[in-house]
């Protein structure tokens, strides 16, 4: 039986911790817990050719993340960012520019997966650069009709536009955003009605098939147009959130495409998220019991 395949496309970095660096970027993080689900994960980015591009690819490898479709560029260093953890474990980002995820390229070990994919995540920081977002966007372009593209939106400070956000939801089957998000998506969509109302009215108008919402601590709902899922979500101790929404997304993904009912879903998904906020970095260990 063939495995599913699933690529998250877009920034490699590296978490610039106090105590540590983490490798990281929400692409990559959605790509290794695809893998440790087992399904098949695979990051699409661009590093540098330096010491930190070196330990992302051994690092990958380590975990049992295909690396074949990541590229790598003499001109721009491995990405990084310097990553801050507050007292409820949540992080804020401080990213420099000009470096190699923005200059995404997609080599042909990539270009030869577009017959077999069957769903592709991406983001809008990856696209905070012309040449990333021209790569992104005419990989999406290429993927027949049966690839789920999930756009896991992902907003990080100003890296994002009206226009960067209507193109890709244009390319979206799944949104997946969390409830500080919505309000953020609301205005620059200029939503009208009730705040209840607006996950469904950006469904209709981008003809989406699922709409994801995360709320942290409270849960998340899952909407399709026919039918949906509340869940109230999991007490659990925070280490830190990081990564935590990457494995959710993984999660759902690989269940609408097991065709595996909403509620169902939506428990796994919560079960993990939980998990990875009790654990240091976007790539812990996922034990086998939690997976099925």
């Amino acid at each position: 039986m063939k495995k599913i395949t699933i690529a998250g496309i877009g920034e490699l970095l590296w978490d610039v911790l106090p105590e540590a660096e983490v490798i990281g970027g929400a692409p990559v993080n959605f790509a290794y817990h695809v893998t440790a689900l087992g399904a098949r994960g695979i990051p699409i980015s661009t590093i540098g050719r330096d010491p930190r591009g070196e330990k992302a690819l051994a690092e990958l490898k380590a975990r049992g993340v295909e690396i074949s479709a990541i590229s790598i560029t003499e001109d721009f260093p491995t990405g990084y960012v310097l990553a801050a953890v507050d007292e409820e474990g949540k992080a804020a980002y401080s990213f420099p520019e000009e470096v190699a995820w923005d200059h995404l390229q997609v080599n042909e070990y990539a270009e030869n997966l577009r017959s077999s994919l069957d769903a592709i995540c991406f983001g809008s920081l990856a696209q905070r650069s012309e040449h990333s977002r021209r790569s992104i966007h005419g990989y999406l372009d290429s993927l027949g009709p049966k690839t789920i593209k999930i756009f896991d939106i992902n907003l990080r400070q100003d890296f994002f536009t009206r226009q960067v956000i209507e193109a890709s939801l244009q390319r979206t089957d799944i949104l997946k955003l969390n409830e500080e998000e919505l309000p953020v998506l609301a205005r620059l969509l200029e939503l009208r009605g009730p705040v209840d109302a607006w996950l469904s009215v950006i469904m209709q108008r981008y003809h989406l098939q699922m709409a994801i919402l995360s709320r942290g601590g409270r849960g998340s709902l899952l909407l399709t147009p026919s039918e949906s899922s509340d869940h109230p979500g999991i007490n659990t101790h925070i280490e830190d959130t990081i990564g935590a929404g990457d494995s959710f997304t993984a999660v759902v993904t690989i269940g609408y495409l097991q065709g595996l009912p909403l509620d169902e879903i939506n428990e796994q998904a919560n079960r993990i998220a939980a998990y990875v906020c009790t654990q240091q970095g976007g790539m812990p260990h996922v034990p086998d019991l939690l997976q099925g």
